[in-house]
């Protein structure tokens, strides 16, 4: 069956209602802290500017599934998204992926689309190449926690033949 998400701008309402997502552990790194606090530092989508420029929710008929990040680069759109936790492994995610590369399509034809994923999150890798990823790089970089292993997925949609 196929899940007809909808992407929208991000509300503040939404942006409070996504910092109050609690993840099982391993995937509780993926939390955000408070909207009050995130607000007040102006981080991520705390930032008005932000949230408008490159944040979206996704809803599912009106409730809110996730959300994404638009992010810009040179020639290329970089996604990051999140999905409610109460969602995950319950096979929305292939869509919901497939409706956020549409809007970064939609956004900027021209760019390649990339995401990058913890290379222990096979969960997410999954869904990402059943979605028409594939992972181009590996990586060590920086998080909250230290230094982590990431792929690089690039979108590569399938060709017509």
């Amino acid at each position: 069956m196929e899940h007809h998400f909808v992407i929208e701008p991000m509300t503040e309402e939404d942006a409070d209602d996504i910092c109050s997502w609690q993840y099982e552990p391993p995937f509780d790194i993926y939390r955000f802290l408070p909207w009050s606090e995130m607000k007040s530092q102006c981080i991520e989508f705390g930032d008005p500017d932000l949230r408008t420029s490159q944040y979206t929710s996704v809803r599912l008929g009106k409730e809110l599934a996730g959300f994404a990040q638009l992010f810009p680069l040179v020639n290329v759109t970089r996604i990051g998204l999140g999905m409610r936790p109460q969602w995950c492994g319950n096979g929305y995610g292939v869509d919901f992926v497939k409706a956020i590369v549409k809007e970064a399509q939609l956004r900027a034809p021209e760019n390649e689309i990339d995401l990058e994923v913890l290379t222990w999150n096979k969960r997410a890798i999954h869904v990402y190449l059943r979605a028409g990823f594939q992972i181009t790089d590996e990586y060590e970089r920086p998080t909250p926690t230290g230094e982590a292993s990431f792929y690089c997925m690039v979108y590569q949609p399938s060709q017509p033949k």
